[in-house]
């Protein structure tokens, strides 16, 4: 499953922000954008494990033009992970 990523810039004083839109409340940060990218496929394999036995359903990813196209990550860099849980019975 590859699950659309907005990632905010991180600057001298500041790390990588990762959110995935997809997913609510989940999300990563990183003092380099790879720390941040790895933290964020870290993120969406616990997210999606934890979210059938809390009874939730997880949502099926969205297209990247989707996410692109929200007003909040403007000027915001895109990018997807890829994860592959090991049921996906969960999924909508």
């Amino acid at each position: 499953m590859r699950y659309p990523i907005a990632i905010e810039i991180g600057t001298g004083e500041t790390a990588y922000g990762i959110v995935v839109p997809d997913l609510p409340g989940c999300f990563s940060a990183g003092d380099t954008l790879d720390e941040a990218v790895v933290g964020a496929g870290e993120a969406v394999t616990g997210w999606i494990e934890a979210m059938p036995g809390a009874g939730g359903v997880v949502p099926a990813a969205s297209a990247m033009a989707a996410i692109q196209g929200e007003p909040a990550y403007a000027g915001w860099l895109f990018d997807v992970v890829v994860v592959e849980p090991t049921d996906y019975s969960g999924i909508g």
